[in-house]
């Protein structure tokens, strides 16, 4: 890592901190998924999961879950963002592909493989995305009112009496 790099971890609240490092462990482990589909299947791994646009989208994450993990380890909102989406996108798609078998058997989705982590991993990312856009711009909320201008008091200059003129009207003799 880099210094800026280094430097805007060190300027993060630790649970910021925290959730970046799931991010990149959950991203991985899509990527891993994902790759290891494509080695065994080639290209057309995805061909019995619904129509061509979602298997497209299911083998650009090939690509798109390690962009989100170096963006989100760089500490870059377009990172978060990109795994906000990406993570929208892929619960949906999924949770489109696998309905029928999960209005066959809702027990089904208790296995700790498929539908179930993707979308607990889904619903992490985009409960934490606006918390931590916010962190990463360094407006987290426990400091939020006193970024406000409103909470500042205006500066006064200690010399201000002088600046203003020997009967305080501001005019210079």
């Amino acid at each position: 890592m880099t210094d800026g790099i280094r430097e805007r971890w060190r300027g993060l609240p630790r649970p910021a901190r925290w959730t970046l490092a799931v991010y990149a462990g959950g991203f991985l482990e899509g990527t891993c998924s994902h790759v290891l589909d494509l080695v065994r299947g080639g290209l057309h791994a995805y061909t019995g999961f619904g129509p061509l646009p979602l298997q497209i989208f299911f083998v650009a994450l090939v690509v798109l879950d390690p962009l989100a993990v170096v963006l989100a380890l760089r500490a870059r909102p377009w990172g978060i963002r990109l795994a906000g989406a990406v993570m929208a996108l892929d619960v949906l798609a999924n949770w489109y592909v696998n309905w029928p078998w999960v209005k066959e058997d809702p027990a089904d989705l208790l296995r700790p493989v498929g539908l179930l982590p993707i979308t607990l991993f889904g619903v992490f990312v985009l409960a934490s995305l606006l918390p931590l856009l916010r962190a990463l711009d360094g407006r987290a909320a426990a400091c939020a009112t006193a970024d406000l201008p409103v909470a500042r008091p205006p500066l006064i200059r200690k010399d201000a009496a002088r600046q203003s003129g020997p009967d305080g009207n501001g005019a210079h003799l």
